[in-house]
């Protein structure tokens, strides 16, 4: 009976370690700052009436 009660432990903790894990990872992402959109390269306007 002990040890199907360490496995059952043993596997809960690992469960809340993996969803723990996941939440930290989408926090730091969150926390991170967006990229300016900012295009690489501009192209000039042509004029109108060609």
């Amino acid at each position: 009976m002990s040890r199907l009660l360490a496995a059952l432990l043993t596997m809960a903790l690992a469960a809340a370690l993996a969803v723990g894990a996941a939440l930290g990872i989408v926090a730091l992402l969150d926390a991170r700052p967006d990229q300016p959109n900012t295009p690489l390269i501009t192209y000039e306007q042509a004029g109108q009436g060609s």
